[in-house]
């Protein structure tokens, strides 16, 4: 038996949403057709966009290096990590944790490939956008990238960390101001870059049509551990106006 191992916690409410889309994606009649998995909740880990922008001294990094090696000694094949942001420090978790991690950035860059897709817009913490390491790597495959504009942005932290973080209703007005700012620039598809707007998704969103990178990291986990229900074969989302 193979399994699984999750470091959650980054946020709380999009763990649980990971593991509800692995469940959900997985071809299984019985319980043991469902996968293993080994969850480290630990939402104790410190921020991670501020650590990466210089407003913290508290480096994530090593919080996450020694969750990775308990997995590891516990038993775990490779490891999922349900926060776009912390993929930021992949280069250094991969070098010091002792067993796989799946990488949704990479896998990312990927699948819009795979789409055709020509252009996005980058939703995420200020960490992801301004450091630009998700940009890069959509970019490496040839694919245009739009970020918001400094008020939208705003409007997406405050949906990350005064909505979702905090427990609180999401603001729709904003959501859907953001999307369409997105629109007006040219993107085909709009990619859901923090777990939180994965949150999000799962309930609503405006109109238009949108990649979750959390969808694209649970069903490489999914074809990895288990066996791919057929409706997930595509997984963009196209939500038209109501």
């Amino acid at each position: 038996m193979t399994t699984l191992g999750i470091i959650g916690g980054l946020g709380p409410m999009a763990t649980v949403v990971f593991l509800k889309k692995i469940i959900d994606m997985t071809e299984a009649g019985t319980d043991q057709e469902h996968i293993s998995m080994n969850i480290a909740h630990y939402p104790c880990i410190p921020d991670r966009t501020k650590y990466m922008l210089g407003e913290s001294g508290d480096n994530p990094v090593p919080a996450l290096v020694c969750l990775g090696n308990k997995l590891a000694d516990e038993g775990t094949d490779a490891i999922a990590i349900p926060c776009v942001t912390a993929h930021f420090f992949m280069d250094e978790l991969s070098q010091n944790i002792r067993i796989p991690i799946i990488d949704g950035v990479e896998l990312t860059g990927q699948y819009l490939k795979e789409m055709g897709c020509k252009s996005v817009g980058l939703l995420g913490t200020d960490g992801t956008i301004r450091t630009g390491f998700l940009q890069r790597k959509i970019e490496e495959a040839g694919i245009e990238c739009h970020t918001p504009s400094d008020e939208c942005q705003k409007l997406v932290m405050k949906l990350i960390y005064d909505n979702v973080k905090a427990g609180r209703p999401v603001d729709k007005e904003a959501f859907t101001r953001v999307s369409e700012e997105m629109h007006a620039k040219g993107a085909e598809v709009i990619v859901l870059g923090c777990t939180e707007l994965s949150v999000i998704a799962d309930g609503w969103l405006p109109s238009g049509r949108y990649l979750d990178m959390l969808d694209v990291l649970a069903r490489a986990c999914v074809l990895r551990f288990g066996k791919l229900r057929p409706e997930y074969g595509s997984i963009e989302i196209t939500k038209k106006e109501s």
